[in-house]
């Protein structure tokens, strides 16, 4: 499959590198320009190219910045993608480091749904509370008592099929947190974010969350 990662800090490298050891052929970018990506490349075998490159013939694009970096992203910049790209959003939103984010605080809206809106396309919301090593140091075969489960929240159903079919590739099952106006419930705060642990585990922390947003999490 062809992949595209936007964002090569912790999350990223680490889907990097697993993602390219499964087969995938990843083309991975950062601010700074693919000069800046050779080691990961070389590591990884994943082609470094320019943010605006990233998408071009992915089947799964991986937003993987700051939400405050989110409105520089290069306009167009699932132009060449696949028809029917699935886009996954990593992203949350730290007041302290993102500046106070109206759409989010004043509006109400989930930080996948804002983030939705500033790119021009349906995203699903997943490794947002993962831990990025875990990435590397967790994977377990389907079935294993200790696999871990991630929550998935998205309204495209074919996307959100993808991208669950990607992560349980990559060692850890899934859980259907609903929409992306329910997915509140894996933001920063929740009882989900963080968490380790299996598929019922995950499915009672998503029920237990509580919409109002914690003081922390709030500018």
């Amino acid at each position: 499959m062809k992949i595209g990662i936007i964002g090569a800090g912790n999350i990223g490298g680490n889907l990097t590198r697993r993602l390219t050891a499964l087969g995938h052929d990843v083309s991975v970018a950062n601010s700074r320009g693919p000069q800046t990506l050779t080691d990961l490349a070389k590591e990884t075998g994943a082609t470094p190219v320019p943010a605006a490159e990233a998408a071009r013939g992915a089947q799964v694009v991986v937003v993987t910045v700051p939400l405050k970096a989110v409105p520089d992203l290069p306009s167009g910049l699932l132009d060449g993608a696949a028809e029917d790209v699935a886009v996954i959003d990593t992203g949350n939103y730290y007041p302290q480091r993102d500046g106070r984010i109206a759409g989010i605080e004043d509006e109400g809206r989930t930080e996948s749904r804002w983030t939705e809106q500033q790119i021009g396309h349906l995203v699903i919301k997943a490794f947002n509370g993962t831990y990025a090593q875990d990435i590397l140091d967790r994977p377990r075969p389907a079935g294993a008592p200790d696999r871990l489960a991630l929550p998935v929240a998205g309204d495209d159903p074919a996307a959100k099929r993808t991208v669950r079919d990607l992560i349980e590739q990559l060692g850890f099952d899934t859980v259907d947190a609903g929409g992306t106006d329910e997915s509140w419930r894996q933001q920063p705060g929740t009882p989900v974010y963080g968490l380790r642990a299996g598929a019922e585990g995950v499915r009672a922390a998503l029920a237990e969350a509580s919409p109002e947003r914690p003081a922390e999490f709030r500018a």
